[in-house]
């Protein structure tokens, strides 16, 4: 049985989850972000109990196809650009179309429909928010960020992050308070 979460985001994430699995004593195969494989299918009674646990945490049970697709698609684009160092081999709508067997007209008409904006926005949005992330640690130069962030020029880079933000990314780096989003709201 597969259960997908809301707002799953991070590897303590899946550690949370992992913790409250073993404590109710549900089998699991695995933990990805924003989803859990389990052994068993659950009695109504044990559904509900994972649902108030995980929903005390802020996580969310989606039991609809188009909002499963949805989250699948933000946690794809989360990882990428969080966890995996934002490294495609392919352009972004060849690596969801890949990952989720759907054409890619077919998952962007979809998003944009339910979340207001497109793919390549949510997809932006989350590259800002890690350029913001690692402006805020100084140990990259602009350059090394762009380069890590697949942005093909420095100036391109900071181009998209004045759009965003309203700042060039080197007057960002010099604000007392820098405005950072979490990740789930984006």
């Amino acid at each position: 049985m597969k259960i997908y979460l809301k707002n799953m985001v991070c590897h303590r994430c899946k550690i949370m989850v992992q913790s409250i699995l073993e404590e109710l004593k549900v089998p699991y195969l695995s933990i990805n972000l924003g989803e859990i494989d389990l052994e068993v299918t659950l009695d109504s009674g044990k559904e509900q109990e994972l649902i108030e646990r995980f929903q005390a945490l802020g996580f969310e049970w989606i039991n609809d196809k188009k909002s499963q697709i949805i989250e699948r698609i933000k946690t794809l684009i989360i990882d990428l650009v969080h966890h995996q160092d934002n490294t495609l081999k392919s352009n972004l709508s060849t690596y969801l179309a890949e990952d989720l067997l759907q054409s890619y007209a077919v998952l962007s008409t979809l998003f944009s429909e339910v979340e207001n904006q497109t793919i390549e926005h949510f997809y932006i949005a989350q590259k800002i928010e890690k350029v913001k992330e690692l402006l805020m640690y100084d140990e990259l130069n602009l350059s090394e960020i762009a380069l890590k962030l697949q942005y093909s020029s420095v100036a391109h880079l900071s181009r998209q992050f004045k759009k965003v933000t309203g700042f060039t990314p080197t007057y960002f780096k010099k604000l007392k308070d820098k405005k950072r989003q979490q990740i789930d709201k984006l």
